[in-house]
């Protein structure tokens, strides 16, 4: 189910439907896997001709038209046809759309994103958590960090 908003942008899917999708962040030399997981599954969908949504968890650092804004969350199409100039970097998401008529250009912490999936079939990555997740403590860009030594989980979502 969702509300159709104008142009561009046609979201407002229910965020609960994506509950059965899940990807846990991981964070390899202090680097998250979140922003190289967002644009793989963009692609995908791109590639199989199907319509990106992202959906974003909206806070101080995220720039969205407020009046699309539910419950704190907004779902954008991300499809050719609905932005222009979109780039998706390893801390943001930039793009221009149109809402309502009026241009707007959005500016999304990739921090912020819940999830990206296929409008037509739902498919694609929830993230886990309502929080961005922190890299462990010691470990950032510039420094070396040292593997903590863990035992392999690995757990079936259906």
């Amino acid at each position: 189910m969702y509300k159709h908003i104008h142009s561009g942008f046609s979201p407002l899917f229910s965020l609960p439907d994506l509950r059965s999708l899940r990807c846990v962040e991981v964070f390899v030399n202090g680097f998250s896997t979140r922003p190289y997981l967002i644009r793989a599954i963009y692609e995908w969908c791109v590639d199989s001709g199907l319509t990106p949504y992202l959906a974003v968890r909206v806070d101080a650092h995220t720039v969205v038209p407020p009046a699309h804004v539910k419950d704190g969350q907004i779902v954008l199409n991300l499809s050719s046809g609905a932005v222009r100039n979109l780039e998706m970097g390893n801390e943001m998401i930039t793009c221009s759309g149109r809402f309502g008529g009026a241009s707007f250009d959005l500016l999304v912490p990739v921090e912020a994103v819940i999830g990206i999936f296929a409008k037509e079939n739902g498919q694609g990555l929830a993230f886990q958590g309502g929080e961005p997740l922190q890299p462990p403590p010691g470990a950032s860009a510039g420094e070396e960090s040292k593997p903590v030594p863990h035992k392999p989980h690995l757990k079936i979502v259906k």
